[in-house]
């Protein structure tokens, strides 16, 4: 089980992993764009969302930071664009922790399975934190 930290950027995600690795000796990571996502006939990707950066991470030192764009038209604040991310391969501790931090709180989005995982879910708990929960099956993404 461990909370890693969270950076969204506003199209620069690239950029900015690429400068990071650097500083801390590491090569490139893999990045995955939204464009790489498996298609849905129910949304269509506009272009300027195809090469932007949907997920990537860096172990530094010993912590995980994970990294993505905004989707485009999504809300961004420079300074706020940090969220704890909870990830654990004990699926009920996962539905558990999502239940306790969305008392009083908004959930974004309810748990549900993804094409990265079986069990995904993002919610802001009632002192303003974001909150995004991943379920660890061995089979996530990165």
């Amino acid at each position: 089980m461990t909370v890693d930290v969270y950076l969204n950027f506003n199209g620069n995600c690239r950029e900015a992993v690429e400068f990071y690795a650097e500083v801390f000796g590491m090569e490139k990571p893999q990045m995955m764009t939204f464009g790489e996502t498996p298609p849905s006939p129910e949304f269509v990707m506009p272009e300027e969302a195809k090469n932007l950066i949907m997920h990537t991470r860096l172990n530094i030192e010993g912590s995980n930071v994970m990294f993505s764009d905004v989707f485009p038209g999504m809300p961004f604040t420079q300074g706020n664009n940090i969220s704890l991310a909870f990830v654990s391969q004990d699926l009920e501790k996962v539905k558990a922790v999502f239940a306790k931090l969305s008392d009083g709180g908004s959930v974004k989005m309810e748990l549900q399975e993804t094409f990265w995982t079986k069990c995904y879910g993002s919610l802001t708990d009632r002192f303003g934190i974001e909150w995004q929960f991943n379920h660890d099956n061995g089979e996530t993404f990165m």
